[in-house]
């Protein structure tokens, strides 16, 4: 079965990067050739000790539109984390240990930036590996499954969109607008 996952996600990553660098994955349209404009991506950063999943997945998000950075275990997720701001922070629930994962997600949490945080895993999980999950404060909307690359790439840019829209909040009730 997880040979089946890496053949899709092969073929879909082939098929998303024949689309070629100016494909927009949320609306499926090219911009016009002579436009030149400066688009900041939203920065991504991916932990997971399988180098295979950790590559697919990095090509898949950059297709997507993406800027990932990729990390293959915790403290060097750490470090980058501290190096720079990520707008989501997606970890492996089975890295290193069965821990790691949520451990990368409470440090990420208590970051000044406070980045999205996402649980990815490719294969469906033991319910008590969800349990532990949730149980450590994570919500259902966190674990993200890789199977289904459009629905990752939707769920990727609903959980940056949501943390985009909760920074802004907390901006303007800091500036005392709307109050």
């Amino acid at each position: 079965m997880a040979s089946f996952r890496v053949n899709y996600c092969q073929k879909e990553t082939e098929r998303l990067a024949s689309l070629g660098p100016s494909w927009n994955a949320y609306s499926g349209v090219n911009p016009p050739m002579n436009q030149t404009s400066y688009v900041e991506l939203a920065r991504v950063l991916l932990v997971d000790d399988d180098p295979t999943s950790r590559l697919t997945l990095k090509t898949v998000l950059q297709a997507g539109g993406y800027s990932v950075d990729a990390a293959a275990s915790s403290a060097e997720a750490f470090g980058k984390m501290e190096e720079s701001e990520y707008e989501l922070v997606l970890s492996d629930l089975q890295s290193e240990s069965p821990e790691a994962g949520l451990s990368v997600l409470r440090h990420a949490r208590m970051m000044d930036y406070r980045p999205a945080t996402a649980l990815i895993t490719a294969e469906r999980d033991s319910p008590r590996n969800v349990s532990n999950v949730y149980n450590a404060g994570a919500s259902p909307s966190v674990l993200v499954e890789t199977e289904d690359v459009p629905g990752l790439l939707g769920k990727i840019a609903d959980l940056i969109s949501l943390r985009a829209t909760r920074r802004l909040e907390r901006e303007m009730r800091m500036a005392g607008v709307g109050a």
